[in-house]
C-alpha cells in the first residue's frame, strides 16, 4: 500500500504530462490545419530581393523618412522585407511594431468576404441565396448574396443617404441594424437595377456582416473571431468595436499634429473596422491556397472578374479586385482608405507573393506597393 502511496505522484505527473502533450498536439493540428507547403527559398533570392524591395520601399513609400506604419513583402510564406515604424498613438508615444495592430480600411472587406465563403463551404449559405431570405427586411427581392460580394447590387451608399437631417443626420451614431431599416423604412431607391453594372459601395459589405451575424447566430466581431482570425492563428486581429476600443486602438493621422477624430460611422463594420497587423495578414493570404479554407470550387468564382463592361485591366471578382492584362497575367489586390488609414494588400497567386502596406498617417504611397509586382514575374508595372 505504501509503494502504490508513493508511487502515485509519479503516475499523476505522468498524466499530466500525456495531457500537456495531447493538448500540444491539438494546438499544432489546428495551427498547421490549412497550412500549405512550398518549396524553401534560396538565400541567395532572398538577398537579392530583399535589396531591391528596400530600395523600392526607401525611395517610393519612405522617400522623406516619414512612413508612419507596416511593410511586408513575403513569398512563398518567408518574409524578405518587414519595415515597421512610427506612432500608433503621437500623444502616448506608441510606437509601432511587428505586433501593432492598425485599421485595415476596405481591406476588411476581404476578410469579411471570407467569413462569407467559409458559410457557402458549409453549406450555411448559397452564394446566389437572395438577400431578402436571409434578412427578411432587406427591401430589394432581385438582390443576391454574389451581387454583394462583387459590387453589382445597385444599393445606394450609404455614407450619402444617411447624411440627410430628415434619414439620419451626423449627430448619431450609425450601426449596420440601422442601414438595414433605413433602407426598408425609407424605400432608398437603388442606383442601378441589380447585376446590370458595377459599381464599389461600402453599403453591400455592411449587409454581409448583418448576413454572417444571421447565418451565425453571433455578432460580426464574434463571428469573424471564430471563422477567420482562430482558426488561422491571427492573434493581433479584431474588429473595432467604437465604445470599448477607441481609446485603445492605434489612432488615425491626417499629419504628426493633426489626428482624425471618430465620427457618426465609425461603428459600422464589415466594409472597414478590423485592425490587424501584415504578418497577421500574410497568415490568411497563405490560407487562401490551402482547399481546406476554401474550397477549390468556390476560389474560381472568387478569382475571376465579373465586370467587363468597361475597357481596361481594372476588375474585382468576390471580394478581391483583380487587375489582368492580355497577357494573362493577373494581380489580385484590395486597397483601403478610411480616415487617415490607408492600406494595400496584393497577393500574386501565380508567384505566391504577398505585398502589404499599412499606414494610419495619410499617405498614398502606400499604394505605390502593387508596382512591386515586376520583381516576381513578367507583371506590366513600371
Amino acid at each position: 500500500m505504501k509503494n502504490i502511496l508513493l508511487l502515485l505522484p509519479f503516475i499523476f505527473i505522468i498524466s499530466c504530462k500525456k495531457e500537456e502533450k495531447k493538448q500540444l498536439a491539438q494546438n499544432l493540428i489546428t495551427q498547421d490545419l490549412f497550412s500549405v507547403t512550398f518549396s524553401k527559398l534560396p538565400d541567395k533570392f532572398i538577398d537579392q530581393k530583399k535589396i531591391l524591395i528596400e530600395h523600392f520601399f526607401n525611395k517610393h513609400i519612405n522617400p522623406n523618412s516619414d512612413f508612419n506604419g507596416s511593410f511586408l513583402v513575403a513569398k512563398n510564406g518567408e518574409i524578405i522585407f518587414e519595415k515597421y515604424q512610427g506612432m500608433a498613438n503621437f500623444s502616448s508615444k506608441d510606437t509601432i511594431n511587428g505586433d501593432t495592430p492598425l485599421h485595415l480600411a476596405s481591406i476588411s472587406k476581404v476578410l469579411t468576404a471570407t467569413a462569407i465563403f467559409r458559410l457557402i463551404d458549409q453549406q450555411k449559405i448559397d452564394l446566389d441565396e437572395l438577400v431578402a431570405t436571409v434578412l427578411p427586411t432587406f427591401p430589394y427581392e432581385k438582390i443576391s448574396i454574389r451581387m454583394l460580394l462583387n459590387h453589382r447590387s445597385g444599393l445606394a451608399k450609404y455614407s450619402n443617404f444617411t447624411e440627410s437631417n430628415a434619414i439620419w443626420g451626423r449627430s448619431k451614431t450609425l450601426h449596420n441594424s440601422d442601414i438595414l431599416t433605413l433602407l426598408s423604412l425609407h424605400k432608398i431607391p437603388l442606383d442601378f437595377s441589380p447585376d446590370s453594372k458595377f459599381e464599389y459601395c461600402n453599403t453591400n459589405y455592411a449587409i454581409l456582416a448583418l448576413v454572417i451575424e444571421k447565418k451565425t447566430h453571433l455578432t460580426y466581431p464574434r463571428a469573424m473571431k471564430s471563422l477567420v482570425f482562430d482558426p488561422l492563428k491571427m492573434t493581433n486581429t479584431f474588429v473595432f468595436e467604437l465604445d470599448k476600443d477607441k481609446d485603445r486602438v492605434s489612432q488615425s493621422y491626417k499629419s504628426t499634429k493633426v489626428k482624425i477624430p471618430f465620427d457618426q460611422l465609425d461603428a459600422v463594420y464589415g466594409d472597414k473596422n478590423i485592425y490587424s497587423t501584415p504578418k497577421d495578414i500574410l497568415k490568411f493570404d497563405m490560407a487562401t491556397y490551402s482547399n481546406d479554407f476554401i474550397s477549390e470550387k468556390l476560389k474560381k468564382e472568387i478569382y475571376k472578374g465579373y465586370s467587363y463592361e468597361k475597357k481596361g485591366t481594372n476588375n474585382y471578382g468576390l471580394g478581391i479586385r483583380l487587375r489582368e492584362w492580355s497577357t494573362g497575367q493577373k494581380v489580385f489586390y484590395h486597397n483601403g482608405w478610411w480616415h487617415g488609414n490607408t492600406s494595400s494588400y496584393t497577393s500574386l497567386k501565380k508567384d505566391t507573393v504577398t505585398m502589404i502596406a499599412l499606414s494610419n498617417k495619410y499617405s498614398k504611397k502606400v499604394y505605390q506597393t502593387m508596382r512591386i509586382s515586376s520583381l516576381f514575374g513578367d507583371y506590366p508595372l513600371k
